[in-house]
């Protein structure tokens, strides 16, 4: 059974942003010669990474909800400069957008159950909701609308 990570994407507006963002990393990396993929370093290494391993993913929340995600493909631990251990997250630079849930902040990134985790927003409904202004969105939420 898979198991997925939570992360805040700080500095982050939008899933549009988020898409945006991974893309001019990848055109930089691409520009460079360097593999096409999606790296975020954390402190911690996550213990249960087979699980993670087997089909998680690592899920973004954007301004205060779980917005998207993208599909995690190694998990690789290492030290810095100065020999402190650090851990990258490998990720294909493909960001899903997913059914928005309200998510308070913490700090770091915290294991997601698949039975927790929101469901992939299909590329009609992604269209529409994923693409529309974030205040219009979160209103509509708010009024359960959404």
């Amino acid at each position: 059974m898979s198991l997925h990570l939570i992360k805040l994407a700080v500095g982050c507006d939008s899933v549009r942003e988020l898409k945006e963002w991974i893309a001019e990393r990848m055109a930089t990396a691409k520009k460079k010669g360097l593999p096409q993929r999606h790296v975020h370093v954390t402190r911690m290494t996550p213990k249960r990474e087979e699980e993670i391993l087997s089909g998680g993913s690592l899920y973004w929340v954007i301004r205060g909800e779980i917005a998207a995600r993208e599909k995690i493909i190694a998990i690789e631990p290492f030290r810095d400069k100065d020999g402190i251990g650090r851990c990258r997250i490998v990720m294909q630079p493909k960001v899903i957008a997913v059914s928005p849930r309200p998510m308070r902040p913490f700090q770091g990134w915290r294991y997601l159950k698949p039975a927790d985790a929101p469901s992939d927003l299909g590329k009609t409904a992604e269209k529409g909701i994923a693409a529309m202004p974030e205040p219009m969105r979160r209103e509509l939420r708010e009024l359960g609308l959404l």
